[in-house]
């Protein structure tokens, strides 16, 4: 048998705890506000313990799909995209700039629209300067989706939405979601909500928060994947049955339709 010394067995415990201590917990940095409160913001992400800021991108999220197979627990990887995303949100800042001037100087309504979102357009171009492969897949993707591979051009976004004022709060709004991965959700919070006004909507927050508190069910829904995409983790289906008994009498059979209390 094999006599293990006991001041060598305690020595080598403490050392292990002194290890542990060392090693930095990414994840633990707390947002002031919740991203999982915002449905722009829940649709794209999860909720992810591993990860340096606690979220990566959802697999099925139509913005950051291309970036869900990355290490988000990896420091540096994460770091290098946080980077680019500040130079993303100084040059959104450069398009507000030039909002705020056309708007002050009187210009037109439609005339704004479309400088900010063309503007918005050459961000996104300029974003790939250093990366001719991943240029030529976002010019292919575009053209495939717009008909042009520079993007969407303001007379799309136009027939889209409906008016010119909300082409030019969808140029110069930002995604929350692609944030929350990289710890500036907080930071940039108020722009989520940025009008035609050039203003935050004051009521925004509070009809954000009350959207993300109800879902309603569709076609291939199950109680577990609701969970998993807006809780984070599908085993809290728990949670929403226990809120819903009312409306959920099997827990394995919901009906595309049913609003659901997620909180």
């Amino acid at each position: 048998m094999i006599r293990i010394n006991k001041k060598i067995t305690i020595t080598l415990f403490i050392a292990m705890l002194m290890l542990v201590n060392s090693v930095p917990v990414f994840g633990a940095e707390k947002y002031v506000h919740n991203p999982m409160e915002n449905p722009k913001a829940a649709a794209d992400i999860v909720v992810n313990p591993n990860a340096v800021y606690g979220y990566s991108p959802n697999q099925n999220s139509e913005l950051l799909m291309e970036y869900a197979d990355g290490d988000w627990s990896d420091p540096a990887f994460v770091e290098d995209l946080r980077k680019q995303r500040e130079e993303f949100h100084d040059s959104i800042k450069e398009l507000y700039g030039m909002f705020t001037a056309m708007k002050t100087a009187g210009a037109d309504i439609k005339d704004i629209a479309i400088a900010v979102s063309t503007g918005r357009n050459e961000i996104r171009l300029e974003s790939y300067k250093d990366d001719p492969d991943g240029l030529a897949g976002f010019k292919k993707s575009n053209l495939e989706k717009y008909g042009n591979e520079n993007g969407g051009t303001p007379e799309y976004y136009y027939k889209k939405y409906g008016s010119w004022e909300t082409v030019i709060e969808k140029a110069l709004s930002s995604d929350p979601g692609a944030d929350a991965c990289l710890g500036l959700y907080d930071e940039y919070y108020d722009t989520y909500f940025i009008n035609a006004s050039g203003t935050q909507d004051a009521d925004d927050s509070a009809s954000v928060k009350a959207e993300a508190d109800v879902y309603t069910v569709v076609s291939g829904d199950t109680i577990s994947s609701i969970a998993r995409n807006k809780l984070g983790d599908s085993n809290k289906w728990i949670l929403i049955f226990n809120l819903n008994k009312d409306v959920i009498k099997n827990p394995n059979l919901i009906i595309p339709g049913q609003s659901l209390k997620l909180q």
